[in-house]
């Protein structure tokens, strides 16, 4: 007879435990959550006028007395299932700033709008993939650096090659001027985003400072890890009348002007770093890979980079080639780091320069997990759509309410609110119970889009049929 794991026995314990089909209903209304935070707590709330108790919640009467509530996280690797939910929330509020809806008109499908993407300049040459079967840098002859190692490489480097990203010569490579950027990527866009506006009250021939009283600029941008361990930044570039998205863009303001005045801006930013005894000072610039791309046309481009975006924002920074998840607290940690040699060096850089007095402002250490970056991943203009919270908000109300409240909120009133957190995460059998339901979950959701779109399909078909 086999012998049951101890997780198989958990699992036994569990569906055996007292109110594990109250536990289920947590763990399913928080979709599986992997990493769910746990609460205890309790709310109170009566009737404003009588003083009548409308409801009341502790939960003392919970299993394990704990409120389960998702974690929330953005990652994939740490939680597919919230993963999930934010590149839902992240696909609708790009796209509502692409195409309207979520409180955005329609109109702003005829404003002038771009997907542009900027990059990090050139630190060293890197190990290239190619998928045209050309080989990765070949050189004329075999030219060597002052290190010894050679300024070429003739191999054809498959995507997945463990090699690409990795620098010809580590020796030569400039890991200090990588984190130094990094560490100003979000000065270079505030600087690029202020001379973008400067350039297009220029070119229509206004003030700069009465730019504001003609049109308004908005954007979201998300930032992606290149294989080379740099960020680049894909950004949504919308121009809109004074008031926003509701108010028509001014005559000059069309889609032509709009792309010129993003490369001149992107050619012209420049940050300075803080001189350092040690390092003297960087010039920090945009690279000169710059993609700049109309969105003119609609549908389903607007839906594509709606995708493309959240697809980003979920990613994880846990590969080999992008850092990691949580912080870096000690130098040693850096060694048991699983990454890349290439990625090391950048932490290790990192930590070296955060011990610079003239660079304590840039906070190196507690962003070397991220090799430098101190930027979120997403970040929008306050006019560019609809935000996150407005989103978690209409998909509670879409679900209904969560107690026994049936009064309007003119007459109820919250006399008693007390949350404490109490631990968060699942032991191995419940985790594994968990996933299961996350996929379950999935698999109903993606049953229900499939039948969905049949059932339109079939409608579309039999229109067309009686037209015909």
């Amino acid at each position: 007879m086999r012998h049951l794991s101890l997780v198989d026995q958990e699992i036994i314990h569990l569906a055996n435990t007292p109110g594990f089909t109250r536990w289920l209903e947590q763990v399913t209304a928080t979709g599986g959550c992997a990493r769910p935070v746990h609460l205890t707590g309790h709310t109170t709330t009566v009737d404003a006028t009588t003083g009548e108790i409308r409801h009341h919640y502790d939960t003392r009467d919970e299993p394990g007395e704990r409120l389960l509530v998702r974690c929330r996280n953005r990652r994939h690797t740490l939680c597919p299932s919230c993963s999930r939910l934010h590149a839902g929330d992240t696909y609708h509020l790009i796209r509502a700033g692409l195409t309207g809806g979520k409180t955005i008109p329609a109109t702003v499908t005829t404003h002038p709008r771009l997907f542009i993407t900027l990059t990090a300049p050139g630190f060293g040459p890197v190990h290239r993939a190619t998928t045209d079967k050309t080989r990765c840098r070949p050189r004329r002859g075999t030219p060597h650096c002052e290190h010894g190692r050679p300024l070429g490489c003739l191999r054809i480097h498959p995507p997945n090659d463990a090699a690409v990203g990795q620098p010809l010569c580590p020796d030569c490579y400039d890991y200090t001027g990588h984190v130094l950027w990094h560490a100003h990527a979000g000065e270079l866009w505030s600087r690029f985003t202020r001379t973008l506006r400067r350039h297009l009250a220029t070119t229509a021939g206004i003030p700069q400072t009465r730019f504001p009283d003609h049109a308004r600029l908005s954007f979201a941008k998300v930032a992606e890890y290149q294989r080379r361990a740099a960020i680049h930044l894909h950004a949504v570039v919308r121009l809109d009348g004074p008031a926003g998205p509701g108010t028509p863009p001014p005559a000059w303001a069309t889609t032509t002007l709009l792309t010129d005045a993003v490369r001149t801006a992107a050619s012209r930013v420049a940050v300075r770093t803080p001189y350092s005894p040690a390092l003297g000072e960087h010039t920090l610039r945009w690279g000169t890979q710059l993609d700049v791309r109309p969105l003119d046309t609609g549908g389903l481009a607007d839906d594509a980079v709606a995708a493309y975006i959240a697809k980003y924002v979920t990613k994880s920074t846990t590969e080999t080639t992008t850092g990691t998840d949580h912080p870096i607290r000690t130098h040693q940690d850096i060694a048991a780091t699983p990454a890349t040699p290439h990625v090391r060096t950048l932490m290790h850089t990192c930590w070296r320069l955060g011990g610079l007095p003239e660079l304590q402002p840039l906070h190196l250490r507690a962003w070397t997990h991220t090799l430098g970056y101190r930027g979120h991943i997403l970040t929008k203009s306050r006019a560019y759509s609809t935000t996150y919270s407005a989103l978690r908000l209409a998909r509670a109300e879409h679900k209904g309410p969560t107690t026994i409240v049936t009064t309007s909120a003119d007459t109820v009133e919250l006399i008693g609110k007390q949350w404490r957190f109490a631990g968060s995460g699942h032991s191995p059998g419940a985790a594994l119970i968990a996933v299961g339901v996350a996929e379950d979950l999935l698999t109903g959701r993606s049953l229900a889009q499939s039948l969905g779109r049949t059932l339109l399909r079939d409608r579309d078909s039999g229109d067309a049929t009686c037209r015909a």
